[in-house]
């Protein structure tokens, strides 16, 4: 089920029961069970995937890029917002605060 939450660095999310994820040269594939869709990740994106297993809280995983990546802290968070936004829109995670 597509949430309509207002999400923040401060929302704990975790990934939706239902999708099928494979890695293929580095990046993170996926196919949703329910929708049939079919999505590229990436290799960012496929971290921030592996990072919301378990509920976790948004300014974590921004935190856990920082440390991999060289990027303003401005930028992590507006990107990961936008990810995690897009993922939500999907039905691909759980919002549980």
């Amino acid at each position: 089920m597509i949430s309509t939450q207002t999400i923040s660095l401060a929302s704990v999310v975790l990934q939706a029961e239902g999708n099928v994820v494979s890695d293929m040269n580095g990046e993170k594939v996926m196919l949703s069970i329910k929708s049939g869709k079919y999505y590229n990740l990436g290799t960012i994106g496929g971290e921030i995937w592996e990072l919301i297993k378990s509920p976790t809280e948004i300014m974590e995983v921004v935190n856990r890029l920082l440390k991999d990546y060289e990027i303003e802290q401005k930028v992590c968070e507006q990107d990961v917002l936008s990810f995690i936004n897009h993922l939500n829109n999907e039905g691909l995670i759980q919002i549980v605060n």
